[in-house]
């Protein structure tokens, strides 16, 4: 058996089985979908959807971007505060 190892004493310990080990499916960021190449500090809306309510940006792993997408965020976002379009913070 695959699954059963020897444990102290002589006894069989039955080893358990780890779940999403495997290949996971890649999905893309919702602005590769759209094929986007440039995140527009302007449209505040987008802008909001990856920030906490205390006006921290979301990590990439939270947010669903790519690593390139997620730097083009980050531009995006603090070009906004700049401007007076975001808040630093709350």
């Amino acid at each position: 058996m695959r699954n059963v190892k020897q444990g102290r004493q002589g006894k069989q310990v039955k080893r358990k089985r780890r779940f999403g080990a495997g290949i996971r499916e890649q999905t893309q960021c919702r602005f590769c979908r759209e094929g986007t190449k440039y995140v527009d500090y302007k449209d505040i809306d987008t802008l909001q959807k990856l920030l906490t309510h205390r006006g921290k940006i979301f990590s990439r792993k939270r947010s669903g971007n790519c690593a390139g997408c997620q730097r083009k965020v980050k531009t995006a976002i603090k070009r906004a505060r700049f401007m007076a379009l975001l808040p630093f913070s709350s």
